[in-house]
């Protein structure tokens, strides 16, 4: 019986290279395959069976090796890194595997004895199982050609190859015409790639395991073209909604170079690059690091600062930055004029990146307000997404004008930049709140920028009805709690007047807030619990207990606090205050205790309160609770 050919489908884009094969240059990869097909041709002519059959596959592998043949001189004729090799070693892997059992196949029908005849057996469906399979190599090998005869152009057809998982031959056409097309091919190519990727996340995997980030990092640095780099930027920004290809465009030093390209290209290019930043940012605290060694802040702030600090004449970003490269380059043309043949070369580089920045700030100078509008909401948005979590990169922010272009922003903008600028300083008091260094230093009582973002927060939670812009504004009120003096208590009053609002999460963060200015760990905890109650914040607060888990969870943290850190207060001494405490079955034994406390407290101070029935609480000093409690759970966050 003839044993059965078919022809292996590859299972994954990463499939079919070993490392030995990835050792070898692309010339040793070609040479093998038209060795075979020598030794093929050699084979034929001691062939006694099957001739018509041996010449059929000979010609077909002759015509392959032709094509080997003719790529093999355009990889020798590339320069290093301008040939897109995977396709032709995954391809000619194949090819070579197949020319082996050609070569195999005809040597089985040379001259030998009887016995030699009778111990291999071939028959005609051998040929014709081999001559289909050489068939379709001749076909990828032609879809080969076609591709780099074209200099990279994109193909609509798609190799047999890829019969089996199209997706490999619609990536492979875009990413060789980004390595070998021309400057059209090559933004089509990016637009191929990026919409390609915004369909599903497998073809991203595809684009990046078929070394598609490389070439477009390149044509984003490359500043030919402002299409072909708004093209490059939005597939990578496509391709970047994932931690492990993040890693693998950090790998390729691509935050150099977005960073580089950031600092200088025209706005539109920028607000592209701002928002790659944002999802890199967004998706990989790794990404959040190395932008912060590449000072990537110092850009987006000056970005962010066009047009907000033109009534002050002491500060203009673009001036400062255009005057300090142009005495840069004057400085290195001073220190470098006595070394000959380097004076003029470095004057010439030194007259074209200056007349370069010169004409994108023109160019910025002259853009339509909406294009300005759009590439400071991607810049807030890249800065709040850098600053998450980030405690260097909130301290950069704060060292440059940053925390004064925001707090500007959100006194005069509306919609989406309002938003990301009040994110981006809920960001940064948040890394403040957690170092007590960087808050003593950003959020100095007289800093005048630190003041202008404390009005701004309190104006945003007083005269807005918006949830989404009183949130963040209420939580970073909070995350300052420990900055503001005792008798800074017009920070106290617009929180207290959340505490009754009709949406519950802004009532809950006002409550979280509030917690914050009487938590134990406040040096004035006293002095702010104090405030709470003279400005009439436990009745509203007492409302908080009939909503969800998460809102009687800190309400009760807030009550709590105000009972044990006030001796004598007539708001406390209300029935219901310890009826709230009384009903409450909290869940975590820290919260147990801390309740066990206050009813102890207030049976102290305000012994007209107590119950004959709460007595044997207040003697055990335990609540008992069939629930455990997590205290770190969202109810807490």
């Amino acid at each position: 019986m003839a044993r059965k050919m078919t022809r292996p489908a590859p299972t994954t884009a990463a499939s079919a290279i070993s490392m030995e094969e990835k050792e070898q240059n692309i010339e040793e990869v070609l040479s093998y395959p038209i060795l075979l097909t020598e030794r093929i041709r050699v084979s034929l002519r001691e062939v006694d069976s099957f001739k018509s059959e041996c010449c059929s596959v000979t010609n077909l592998a002759e015509d392959i090796c032709e094509i080997l043949r003719f790529i093999a001189r355009i990889a020798s004729s590339t320069s290093s890194g301008s040939l897109y090799e995977r396709p032709i070693r995954r391809m000619v892997a194949e090819v070579a595997r197949l020319l082996g059992k050609t070569l195999t196949l005809v040597r089985k029908c040379r001259r030998g004895s009887l016995i030699r005849r009778v111990m291999t057996i071939v028959s005609s469906a051998d040929f014709k199982k081999l001559q289909t399979l050489l068939e379709n190599s001749k076909a990828d090998m032609d879809w080969l050609k076609n591709i780099f005869e074209g200099g990279g152009g994109i193909t609509l057809s798609l190799p047999p190859f890829a019969s089996n998982d199209p997706i490999i031959g619609w990536v492979w056409g875009p990413i060789a015409s980004l390595y070998m097309g021309q400057i059209s091919d090559k933004a089509e190519a990016a637009n191929q790639l990026a919409s390609l990727a915004k369909d599903n996340d497998r073809n991203k995997k595809y684009i990046v395991e078929e070394g598609g980030i490389p070439p477009l990092l390149k044509l984003l640095k490359e500043n030919s073209s402002i299409d072909v780099q708004i093209a490059a930027a939005t597939a990578l920004f496509h391709l970047a909604n994932d931690e492990e290809r993040v890693c693998v465009i950090i790998a390729e030093l691509g935050v150099p170079i977005i960073v580089q390209v950031l600092g200088d290209s025209p706005m539109k290019v920028q607000i592209k690059l701002a928002n790659l930043v944002a999802r890199m940012a967004e998706h990989s605290p790794m990404a959040r690091e190395d932008f912060a060694r590449e000072n990537v802040i110092k850009p987006l702030v000056t970005l962010l600062s066009i047009d907000t600090f033109t009534d002050e004449p002491g500060f203009n970003a673009g001036k400062q930055s255009f005057h300090a490269i142009v005495e840069i380059n004057k400085e290195r043309e001073r220190n470098q004029s006595h070394r000959p043949g380097l004076g003029s070369s470095l004057s010439m580089q030194s007259s074209n990146g200056s007349s370069r920045v010169g004409h994108h700030k023109k160019e910025r100078e002259n853009e339509p307000p909406e294009v300005k509008l759009r590439l400071k909401t991607s810049c807030a948005e890249a800065l709040s997404m850098l600053a998450r979590g980030s405690l260097s990169n909130s301290r950069r922010m704060t060292e440059t004008k940053g925390l004064l272009c925001l707090a500007k922003l959100v006194g005069k903008e509306q919609g989406e930049l309002l938003l990301n600028s009040l994110m981006t300083i809920m960001e940064i008091t948040s890394a403040a709140e957690s170092n007590a260094d960087f808050r003593r230093a950003a959020f100095k009582t007289n800093s005048q920028a630190a003041k202008a973002v404390v009005d701004q927060l309190l104006r945003i939670i007083k005269e807005y009805e918006n949830p989404t812009l009183q949130i963040p504004a209420i939580r970073a009120i909070g995350s300052l709690a420990r900055t503001f003096p005792a008798r800074e208590t017009r920070v106290i009053v617009p929180l207290v007047e959340q505490l009754g609002h009709r949406n519950e999460d802004v009532a809950t963060e006002a409550a979280i807030a509030l917690g914050k200015f009487a938590s134990p760990e406040n040096f004035l905890h006293l002095e702010h619990s104090k405030s709470i109650i003279d400005f009439k914040g436990v009745l509203p607060l007492l409302r908080l207990f009939k909503g969800n888990e998460r809102a009687r969870s800190h309400g009760l943290l807030l009550l709590c606090y105000l009972v044990l850190h006030v001796k004598n207060s007539d708001a406390l001494q209300q029935s219901w205050v310890l009826t709230t405490l009384d009903g409450a079955i909290p869940q975590h034994p820290e919260l147990r205790e801390l309740i066990t406390d206050a009813k102890r407290h207030l049976g102290v101070y305000h012994s007209g309160l107590l119950h004959s029935r709460n007595l044997d609480v207040y003697h055990s000093g335990v609540l008992h609770s069939r629930r455990s409690y997590d205290f770190n759970s969202p109810f807490f966050e």
